[in-house]
């Protein structure tokens, strides 16, 4: 995944090191994408693409995953370069985090996760990574540049498609969302970045209690199934 300077609407550079992307139990997370896809050498009809999810605030736990593209999934995306297949991979990463699929270890071995048809809406010609109302989104939207500020600092870019894809929307909505959250007084909103007031960040208590309880039922899950 590359990370750098972007340009907002305005044509104004804007640094962000590093790109925070929350589940939506309010687990901060970052992604590295290990570019290109390659053709599986098992023999299998799937492409893989190699790559790990942080879990920020963490003591270094992560997830090395193998993502397995499949053949149907494929044809549906125009290419396999990062600026058609970057979004989707890492909502997919992103929901089976939010399924629990996903354990977050201090050293773990690669686990496979399956980009698959579940993912896409064949009829609708859409992906579908779960709908989420308005009221989950603007929780995200305050989450997201809670922990952007405090883990890489801002402005925080809220017109990132990613995050409107993640909650079956477009863009221009999440940012009619994030201009309630600026007249709350939470953000200051400049085009489509943010950055966090005061008052959105005296909310630290709520916001890492949010993700302890998020990691203690990941934990909780997992410990179960190892029996």
């Amino acid at each position: 995944m590359t990370n750098g300077s972007m340009t907002n609407k305005d044509q104004k550079p804007v640094a962000e090191a590093k790109t925070i992307y929350m589940s939506r139990a309010g687990l901060p997370l970052s992604f590295r994408l290990d570019w290109p896809f390659h053709k599986s050498t098992s023999g299998a009809d799937f492409w893989v693409l190699h790559a790990d999810i942080a879990l920020e605030s963490s003591e270094g736990l992560h997830a090395p995953v193998a993502v397995n593209l499949s053949l149907t999934v494929r044809e549906v995306l125009p290419s396999l370069e990062p600026k058609d297949a970057e979004g989707p991979v890492i909502n997919a990463l992103r929901k089976e985090v939010d399924r629990r699929q996903i354990e977050f270890l201090k050293s773990g071995k690669l686990v496979p996760v399956h980009f698959s048809s579940r993912h896409y809406d064949f009829k609708r010609s859409r992906w579908v990574f779960g709908k989420v109302d308005d009221e989950e989104t603007r929780t995200l939207l305050k989450r997201k540049v809670f922990w952007q500020t405090k883990l890489a600092g801002g402005p925080v870019w809220l017109g990132n498609p990613v995050e409107a894809l993640y909650c079956e929307t477009d863009s221009a909505h999440v940012l009619k969302l994030a201009r309630e959250l600026a007249e709350q007084g939470l953000i200051t909103l400049e085009g489509e970045y943010a950055s966090a007031n005061a008052s959105l960040m005296a909310l630290v208590e709520q916001f890492e209690a949010d993700m302890r309880a998020a990691v203690t039922e990941l934990e909780k899950k997992h410990a179960f199934e190892r029996g």
